[in-house]
């Protein structure tokens, strides 16, 4: 019994550093990989950037009248911040010029975004080497319109969006954006064209800058 005793004396020290050995490789620094899965987002959490956009009006059509949509050019300013590696929020003002055959409108919009990045290899420090980053998004906002020739409901008027598109990554500081964007405004209650709710695709591409 006594030699039983002993030999269990023995071997609980033995168990004990074992178990502080596996925590402490559990927890500790593994070549490659990243104890923090949000690395770039904690040493960049802001980012401001430009868009140039350019915009396809849908046409419109009523009892009396057929606008065709044109084509016009426009640019967004935003600044984003970072909740994590993957999904950022980001303020973004657009404006643009909504053009038809009859009518044509000056747009200022103010959306909020909700963006989802595809950071694959967030998890490992290769993350860094990660050049493209494909992303998603939608937003919500108010538009204001004007015009000098054009009588309309001149209020704040509510407008959504949906986005996707691909960030290349050139280091740590700066990414290329190329993305598409879809727009719908609810309805300034044009006189000409009263059920108008102004809607476009646009191709977009620009800069953005992290800090």
């Amino acid at each position: 019994m006594r030699r039983i005793l002993i030999c269990l004396l023995c071997i609980l020290p033995l168990s004990a550093n074992a178990e502080i050995i596996y925590r402490t490789q559990k927890t500790g620094s593994v070549p490659g990989m990243v104890e923090d899965r949000n690395t770039f987002a904690n040493e960049h959490m802001f980012y401001f950037g430009a868009m140039y956009n350019y915009s396809m009006w849908q046409n419109y059509a009523d009892d009396t009248n057929l606008a065709r949509g044109r084509g016009t050019s426009g640019f967004d300013a935003m600044l984003g911040v970072r909740v994590n590696d993957t999904f950022r929020i980001e303020g973004n003002y657009m404006y643009s010029r909504a053009k038809w055959d009859i009518v044509s409108l000056n747009t200022n919009t103010v959306f909020m975004n909700a963006i989802v990045d595809a950071r694959i290899d967030s998890l490992y420090r290769l993350f860094y080497k990660q050049k493209l980053v494909p992303y998603v998004g939608a937003g919500a906002g108010l538009t204001w319109y004007n015009a000098n020739d054009t009588e309309f409901k001149n209020e704040a008027n509510l407008s959504l969006a949906a986005m996707a598109g691909l960030g290349m990554e050139f280091g740590e500081y700066f990414a290329l954006d190329f993305g598409y964007r879809y727009v719908y405004m609810f309805s300034p209650k044009v006189e000409v064209m009263p059920d108008l709710v102004p809607s476009a695709h646009q191709i977009r591409f620009g800069a953005r800058i992290n800090f």
